[in-house]
């Protein structure tokens, strides 16, 4: 054969190949034997390479990788993606539609509004990205942090019901989840029994840590499968870009391939057309009922399935809705994960012991008799704080019921007083800090003791493994074990100690061998530009999670901001109640707290992302008066505020402008009376631009 006939053999070997591939690990069925498929790959290896002019991305020969990776290259997402936000209860759904009802009154619909949902099986897997450019499989990333993933494409390429290519010639994102069947999972903790290796808990962790091997040929050996169940962003040389459902674009029409999808379940058809694995369950729902009626059903023979189902996803089939209801700073407001029961056991209470926090909370946690639960062995679960020991009359040497739903930390919820032999021991709250021996405090409003001595060791150890953790400044390498070593040998003592770290102090140190001196200080130099969410965040502020820091740092924009911002204009944010507000301006009003910030900076420390937010209506007083449109009142407030303005409940002389809504009150009248200038919501909205 001539080169241009050895290409055509190998183009009719990859289409030949594809089609069984896709009947076979889609499908589900099957045209030929695994003798006779294994004989086309063969051939097709064989000319690939003799000709490796002829190798492209999509070959079938290219799912198992190279050589092994050093490690994952990260992947910034083009659309933001999200975790749902679960319910366990009837009533949860319900709450949720009346949420989604009043959320899309609120964006302007009028009229009797039906919401219809889709329901999916919530698969007890591993979030994957994948993006496909001109067709072909360009990247396939985790889910992360919703912002940066991490590049696993060489591992994605193993599992065969994932497509190297699909059939037009578009660009496009889509997600999924990757997971292991039962069948593959019992077999793989057979093999490894047999070789004394230790057992994986379950399909799930199995899953996660194959996409995690450096090495693509290890992956290949677990035999992972993936359903496709979001288009989330598309793009063709017929059309403008594309957005999906994650994204704040709009669809349009796909050229003259398809009809963008109006609704979700048409999203799903749409996926299967593209030839992705689509998992057959779904069902379009009409109403709540139906919802149940589903989730029962499947309740009772999830079982029965080749792989681990936790719940089931609820979403609003509306897309156009969807886009309108939005999202939270975590979750859609347009979908909700309805999980199944949490699994329950029983197991004893051997000892009651207290976690000191990073903000000095004392956390009483039980010490278990090892049990699995879940898929998982378990030796601790959390008792939350004082009053809930009493509630529940938990006593050391208890038999108790305890339960766990997917990732939540196993709960203590019920004691078996049954079981009881009268050598149970009542477990009586430390009044000192078990490491400074301070004594603790508790105020009249919390159910937590603290200790309040800044510098308590356990305080200051878990203050900074929280600064350096995966979602704070993601030092990798510098765990709880390594940060107590250096804060033991007196290296570290404060935030900015470990950006001023050198080779030389690391190198002494037991288990720190020159490669790995290199790594961390590798490691703590990358780390070293952060955006102002992340900084906020790693600070520790008291009462101040992820996402509050996140939206704090789109509001307020800047560091330098925090110190000068007032309580009220804090408490204008979002999520941002009085008690944290009083945490926030009390934590930057510190001069200790000052200092450590401008230690920071000056150990290089550089922070990415500040934006400049505009003061356009400083010494501006508003009052609000009438029913706005587009906004909430609480949104035209925090504008306002967040612009350097002020508001006032009442008119007066003093009053710069009064914004009316519709059927305004004696507010409007008023300003009227005394000049002050009236102006209409699009007034307003034009003033802030």
């Amino acid at each position: 054969m001539n080169k241009n006939q050895i290409k055509n053999r190998i183009d009719k070997l990859k289409k030949e190949i594809n089609h069984h591939r896709y009947l076979y690990h889609v499908l589900d069925r099957q045209e030929i034997s695994d003798a006779a498929l294994d004989s086309l790959k063969h051939e097709l290896d064989k000319l690939e390479f003799s000709y490796p002019e002829f190798i492209t991305p999509d070959s079938p020969t290219q799912r198992v990788g190279g050589e092994p990776l050093d490690k994952f290259e990260k992947v910034n997402h083009k659309v933001r993606q999200w975790s749902f936000n679960d319910a366990f209860e009837r009533e949860e759904i319900i709450d949720f539609e009346k949420r989604v009802k009043k959320n899309i009154v609120e964006k302007g619909e009028s009229g009797d509004i039906v919401l219809d949902y889709t329901c999916e099986l919530k698969i007890d897997g591993l979030h994957v990205v994948l993006e496909y450019e001109n067709g072909i499989l360009k990247t396939g990333a985790t889910r992360g942090d919703g912002k940066i993933g991490e590049n696993v494409t060489q591992n994605l390429k193993t599992i065969e019901s994932i497509p190297l290519k699909i059939e037009k010639n578009i660009n496009i994102i889509v997600e999924g989840e990757v997971f292991m069947s039962k069948d593959v999972f019992e077999k793989l903790n057979k093999e490894r029994a047999k070789k004394d290796k230790s057992l994986f808990a379950n399909p799930r962790n199995a899953a996660a840590g194959a996409i995690r091997q450096l090495d693509s040929r290890i992956v290949k050996e677990r035999k992972l499968d993936c359903f496709i169940y979001d288009l989330s962003w598309i793009k063709t040389s017929q059309t403008p870009l594309l957005g999906g459902l994650s994204s704040s674009l709009d669809k349009g029409r796909l050229g003259r391939f398809f009809e963008i999808p109006k609704t979700q379940s048409e999203e799903l058809e749409l996926l299967k057309k593209l030839k992705f694995k689509v998992n057959k369950f779904w069902k379009h729902c009409q109403s709540v009922n139906e919802i149940f009626e589903y989730y029962n059903y499947w309740k009772k023979h999830k079982d029965k399935e080749n792989y681990w189902i936790d719940g089931v996803v609820v979403k609003l089939n509306n897309i156009d809705w969807q886009k309108k209801v939005g999202h939270t700073g975590k979750a859609p407001r347009w979908a909700i994960a309805y999980k199944f029961p949490a699994e329950q056991t029983t197991t004893i209470i051997e000892n009651i012991k207290v976690q000191i926090g990073r903000t000095g909370a004392l956390t009483p946690v039980a010490h278990l008799k090892s049990v699995n639960i879940a898929g998982s062995t378990v030796s601790r679960a959390t008792l939350h704080n004082e009053d809930e020991i009493k509630r529940l009359d938990v006593r050391i040497g208890d038999t108790v019921v305890i339960q766990k739903a997917g990732d939540i930390i196993p709960e203590i919820v019920s004691v078996v007083k049954g079981l009881r032999d009268g050598k149970e021991k009542k477990f009586i709250m430390l009044k000192k800090c078990p490491n400074c021996k301070t004594e603790v405090v508790r105020s009249k409003e919390e159910v937590v003791s603290y200790c309040p001595n800044k510098n308590c060791f356990a305080v200051e150890l878990r203050k900074l493994s929280h600064f350096v953790s995966k979602k704070a400044f993601n030092i990798d390498g510098l765990g709880p074990n390594k940060i107590k070593q250096l804060a033991d040998e007196g290296i570290i003592s404060s935030f900015s100690d470990i950006f001023e770290l050198k080779k030389g102090d690391l190198e002494p140190l037991e288990r720190f061998a020159e490669k790995s001196a290199d790594n961390l200080i590798d490691a703590i130099e990358k780390s070293k530009n952060i955006t102002l969410g992340k900084f906020i965040y790693a600070l520790g502020v008291r009462h101040v999670g992820e996402e509050t820091a996140m939206d704090l740092s789109e509001v307020i924009g800047t560091l330098s901001r925090f110190k000068t911002i007032t309580k009220e204009d804090l408490e204008a944010t979002a999520g941002v109640g009085p008690k944290v507000a009083e945490s926030i301006y009390d934590y930057f009003h510190s001069k200790d707290n000052l200092k450590l910030i401008d230690d920071l900076l000056e150990a290089s420390v550089k922070i990415s992302g500040e934006k400049k937010v505009s003061q356009k209506l400083k010494g501006l007083s508003f009052v609000l008066t009438g029913t706005v449109k587009t906004l909430s009142r609480d949104k035209a407030k925090e504008k306002i505020r967040a612009l350097g303005g002020s508001i006032s409940s009442s008119v007066s002389k003093n009053t710069d402008y009064v914004i009316a809504g519709e059927k305004p009150g004696s507010k409007f009248d008023k300003a009227k009376k005394l000049g002050v200038k009236v102006i209409n919501e699009e007034g307003f909205l034009e003033m802030t631009k």
